[in-house]
């Protein structure tokens, strides 16, 4: 079945300057974002109501169209501070209304322009609720957004670009986005009046393998006294352990877990097997699942967004979280010894699991934020617990 776009405010296909062309054939029209041409992914919305920058420089929605369900994108304008990755990650954005003027004291220019120094293509006009509609109802499907001044587009060739597209199943991302060789970390949170902060005085090492890591887990680290080492996606144990680290930590990152799990999964069980205190966050957690023997499957709609509920099976407490992730831990398959620890209370899949009687754990979600709520920040204190424990 095919969907357009309709306005009664707005004459859209007249003056149309993009069109986003899904892989069964529905087209929306709209208004151009960001630089002309044309950017292909897989469709997913997220419900945040803030942090748009965050989102879309977060490497986990590479491969991915962010359809933004709060209607008013860019008001804020950009800065030069509210960013996840400095490389590549979403593919493109589709919005409701047309980016405003900035508004917000911290901004330093209209989002329009920092989507064209990044190179992002985005729509605007699109009935956002609709097209989530679909997603909601029939599953992520494949799109192209097409941003041209003069208003023409093959839609047949969009269409046929769309649906020949493979999709993220069976994608290893990972490789994209993380870096290339290893670096240190010292930023640490942002404060009002200072800006971002700096770690001067660590007193554990944290190595960090980079699936797609964002910046304020690194923040997250260095603010509870870590120094940390970044290094590739690729980096082998000897890599990792030559570096003597306190601390393991897995990050999160884009894809299919199985895809990148070729290469990462015999590193990681190395990890696990050397008893140095290991934590995993997003796709180093599937990750970290497969590679205990579980199995992780793609989600229908996945979930995305600053608001979900998810309970600590530990505490009982429930907390509200930021996530990012489209495949998800597959419960059942989950081996003897390894605990589930957190569960969502939207869909119930897996959001956490430790093993029994070692300093490993993992989570679904993002307790950094950034953007979000901070109520899943104490799990970076308890590995840093762990990690002293151990030591």
């Amino acid at each position: 079945m095919s969907y357009a776009s309709k306005s009664t405010d707005l004459n859209i296909e007249r003056t149309a300057t993009a069109v986003l062309v899904l892989g069964d054939g529905s087209i929306f029209h709209g208004f151009g974002v960001g630089i002309e041409g044309e950017t292909i992914g897989e469709v997913c919305f997220n419900t945040s109501m803030t942090g748009y920058q965050e989102s879309l420089t977060d490497p986990s929605f590479a491969g991915q169209l962010i359809t933004f369900t709060f209607p008013h994108i860019g008001n804020v304008g950009f800065n030069d501070e509210d960013i996840e990755t400095h490389g590549a990650a979403a593919n493109g954005l589709i919005i409701r209304a047309e980016i405003t003027d900035e508004a917000n004291w911290r901004a330093k220019g209209h989002l329009d322009g920092w989507l064209q120094s990044r190179n992002l293509i985005g729509i605007s006009g699109v009935d956002t609720r609709r097209l989530t509609h679909i997603v909601r109802k029939s599953g992520a499907p494949n799109g192209v957004i097409a941003h041209s001044k003069d208003g023409k587009f093959d839609l047949e060739d969009l269409k046929a670009k769309a649906a020949a597209w493979p999709g993220l199943e069976g994608m290893d991302l990972a490789k994209e986005v993380s870096c290339t060789e290893s670096y240190d970390w010292t930023e640490s949170n942002w404060d009002i009046k200072e800006g971002y902060g700096a770690q001067t005085n660590p007193r554990r090492h944290i190595v960090a393998i980079d699936y797609g890591i964002k910046h304020n887990i690194l923040r997250c680290f260095a603010e509870l006294g870590c120094r940390i080492t970044v290094v590739p996606a690729t980096a082998s144990y000897q890599d990792i352990a030559t570096l003597n680290p306190d601390g393991i930590f897995l990050a999160n990152g884009p894809g299919d877990p199985a895809a990148t799990g070729v290469y990462a999964v015999p590193v990681i069980r190395e990890c696990v097997e050397s008893g140095i205190p290991t934590f995993g966050i997003c796709l180093g957690h599937q990750m970290l699942a497969l590679a205990l023997g579980a199995d992780t499957t793609k989600m229908h709609q996945g979930h995305r967004g600053a608001n979900q509920p998810v309970k600590d099976l530990t505490t009982g407490k429930v907390e509200i979280t930021s996530q990012n992730h489209g495949f998800v831990v597959v419960r059942d398959s989950l081996p003897e010894g390894v605990t589930e620890t957190h569960k969502s209370l939207f869909d119930g899949v897996v959001e956490g699991l430790s093993i029994d009687g070692k300093p490993v754990f993992s989570v679904q979600y993002h307790p950094e934020a950034s953007p979000g709520p901070q109520d899943s920040h104490y799990l970076f204190q308890r590995f840093i617990d762990l990690v002293d424990k151990h030591a």
